[in-house]
Order: structure tokens, then C-alpha cells, then sequence
């Protein structure tokens, strides 16, 4: 299973519904596929434009490693050196932090990842979540 458009849209619009709501700084969100391709991307007014490649980098470390940004941020905490390296082959894309939410079908097969960025990494992950749930699927912080 790959995660359709229309369900990338409603991740999307959700995450930043939920950010409105917590009153959270201007989000910007993201929908990888399970081999890392952009699916969608929104940026909300007022987020900076450097927010796309901290979207991304969420994402993406997310499903290249098969694991959240929560885990990653751990592993870089207990093996630096390790993580820097998956950052070298990864082309420095990988931002290993929470607000990359590995994205799961109901059946527990990857199929991507979502970014959020614009405020704290935890309620990054807070309104990643709020958008992968209303999309009826399942994320991994």
C-alpha cells in the first residue's frame, strides 16, 4: 500500500488545524511515500521558507530508517557517531528529532512518513499525529 493523495491532503490539513487550535507558530507539514517522495507539502503564512528541508528532514530520516524521530533522537543520543554517519549517506538529509512520524498502514506496513516543523519538535508531533489519525492510519512517533 502506498498513501494516496487524497489521504496525504487530509494529514495535511488536519496537522494544521490541530496547530491553529494549540495556537501553535506557523506549521509546515509534509507527506513522504514509503521511498521517501514528496507527496504533498503545505507552509503555513508566516512560517520561514527553511522550513521545507526541516519538513523533509523529519520525514525522511523517518522512513529511510524505519523509525520514528523519537528513536532517532535517542540513537543519536546514545550513538553519535552512528548517526552522523546515516546523515553522511543520507546526504545530510536526515533530521533526527521528534515531528517525524513513521506512517503505518492499519496492518503495520511502512508507508511513509510525515514532517511537521514551525514549533516545538513535541508539538510538531502532536499535530502530526491529530493529521495521520483523521486519516485513519497509524503513526510512530
Amino acid at each position: 500500500m502506498t498513501i494516496s493523495l487524497r489521504k496525504a491532503r487530509t494529514i495535511i490539513r488536519k496537522a494544521l488545524e490541530k496547530g491553529r487550535e494549540l495556537e501553535l507558530k506557523p506549521l509546515s507539514v509534509i507527506v513522504l511515500d514509503a521511498g521517501g517522495h514528496v507527496q504533498a507539502f503545505e507552509r503555513e503564512d508566516g512560517a520561514s521558507v527553511g522550513r521545507f528541508g526541516i519538513a523533509h528532514g523529519k520525514a525522511y530520516g523517518s522512513v529511510m530508517m524505519g523509525m520514528a524521530g523519537t528513536a532517532q533522537m535517542k540513537r543519536a543520543e546514545d550513538q553519535a557517531y552512528f548517526l552522523a554517519a546515516v546523515n553522511g549517506v543520507f546526504g545530510g538529509n536526515v533530521v533526527p528529532v521528534p515531528g517525524g512520524v513513521l506512517l503505518r498502514d492499519k496492518k503495520g506496513a511502512v508507508i511513509g512518513a510525515v514532517g511537521v516543523t514551525g514549533d516545538s519538535s513535541d508539538n510538531d508531533a502532536i499535530a502530526a499525529m491529530a493529521g495521520i489519525e483523521a486519516a485513519n492510519l497509524v503513526g510512530e512517533i
